[in-house]
């Protein structure tokens, strides 16, 4: 009868077990103290797994790794299991290391290193393989969406093991209020996450970057990221700038109508008070810029730019107030008649009282009676005292004394 392959495998580890367990019957009080060393491994998958048993003391006794499926793997330094995967590291009396490459999520568990002493001893050590998530992708856009419209875009990713966590961000900046939702995969051992970005899509949003990042200790600080550029269409936004803000007959204008939209705007329309440009020859419009020459009374008025696109039209108006530069000159100027009117009531004012004081003073122009006249002192009046004193009136007017 002839055994198979696997059976004989078996076969062969009994009988070493038995040899070995018999050479060491009489050193089993020796061992009797001694414990294995494991330690649990952390691996992603598709890696490497280091699995190492150590005894401090060993009196030559044999070391054995099992997988948790209670498969021997290496018994010493010979292997017990065929699978190109596993290779011995480093096989001692006081160390059996074992490596597990290309690691999937079924060689995660317990494995057991054995120690043979009398009884056998073991020692634990679980290895936990990492399930890496798959690169995400963001559903949900579609190309160009209108101001206004609600938009939800989902990131999806799967395959992780624990369950990875999703971000999002709009230009570098974290967006908070999101849904997020995990869901178990049909292996039962890997997760399916997925997050939901809900809002409004607004005209700032043109051409912004969002972008949904993936993080897993799988990863190794290097998150998955996937990006979406958003196209967003509005209707335009209008303003006229003016090339002169104090406009004077005789001078020029350019007026110029900055409109912004998506798609571009078309040729902007100009009107004036409503209706048509009256002077095509002064009032040239090329493109977006409208240029009035010579401007004159008749430019006053109401001026509107209005652009249009797809998604709308809006438009703006600008007032224009053409000044006459003489009239500005005389308000700003000196007033030579005001000046002239004050000059002359002051000249005026200082002739009637040159005269008021001539007239003052020649009305009260007095006469006196000297040492000479006698009977001053009984006169009521300089002129009775002369009339009184001695002499004749004849010499009256002869005897005053005039002083001003």
């Amino acid at each position: 009868m002839r055994l198979q392959p696997g059976a004989l495998l078996r076969f062969y580890s009994l009988c070493g077990i038995l040899v070995q367990v018999a050479a060491t019957k009489n050193k089993a009080r020796g061992s009797q103290g001694q414990f294995p060393l494991t330690q649990n491994v952390t691996v992603v998958e598709g890696g490497t797994a280091n699995l190492t048993c150590r005894v401090d003391q060993n009196d030559n006794t044999s070391l054995q790794w099992s997988n948790p499926a209670q498969q021997t793997l290496y018994f010493d330094d010979k292997k017990a299991l065929r699978d190109n995967r596993i290779e011995l590291v480093r096989a001692s009396w006081h160390e059996l290391s074992i490596s597990v490459s290309d690691v999937s999520l079924s060689d995660e568990g317990q494995y057991t290193c054995s120690l043979f002493t009398m009884p056998v001893k073991t020692s634990k050590a679980f290895l936990t393989v990492l399930g890496v998530p798959e690169k995400p992708q963001i559903t949900g856009f579609t190309s160009p969406v209108m101001e206004g419209e609600r938009m939800q875009l989902t990131c999806k990713t799967s395959g992780s093991k624990p369950a990875a966590d999703i971000r999002w961000f709009k230009n570098d900046k974290e967006v908070k209020d999101v849904k997020y939702l995990k869901e178990e995969d049909a292996n039962r051992k890997t997760f399916t996450v997925s997050s939901t970005l809900d809002f409004l899509a607004d005209r700032n949003d043109d051409g912004a970057v969002v972008s949904c990042r993936v993080d897993h200790e799988s990863l190794n600080s290097t998150p998955q990221i996937a990006m979406q550029v958003l196209e967003i269409h509005y209707t335009p936004l209008v303003k006229i700038i003016s090339s002169n803000s104090w406009p004077e007959e005789g001078q020029s204008i350019i007026l110029t109508c900055e409109s912004k939209g998506k798609p571009v705007p078309e040729p902007v329309l100009w009107t004036k008070d409503g209706g048509e440009l009256p002077d095509p020859e002064r009032m040239v419009v090329n493109g977006r810029v409208l240029s009035i020459s010579f401007l004159n009374k008749t430019d006053n008025g109401t001026y509107r730019c209005e652009a249009k696109n797809p998604i709308g039209r809006n438009s703006t108006e600008y007032v224009l107030i053409v000044h006459d530069p003489n009239a500005l000159a005389g308000q700003t100027g000196p007033d030579h008649a005001l000046i002239g009117g004050i000059v002359a009531v002051v000249v005026f004012v200082t002739l009637c009282s040159i005269i008021l004081l001539g007239r003052y003073l020649a009305r009260h122009k007095g006469t006196y009676l000297t040492n000479e006249a006698k009977g001053a002192e009984d006169a009521p009046d300089a002129d009775t005292a002369i009339i009184n004193a001695e002499g004749s009136q004849v010499n009256a007017e002869e005897k005053k004394e005039y002083f001003i």
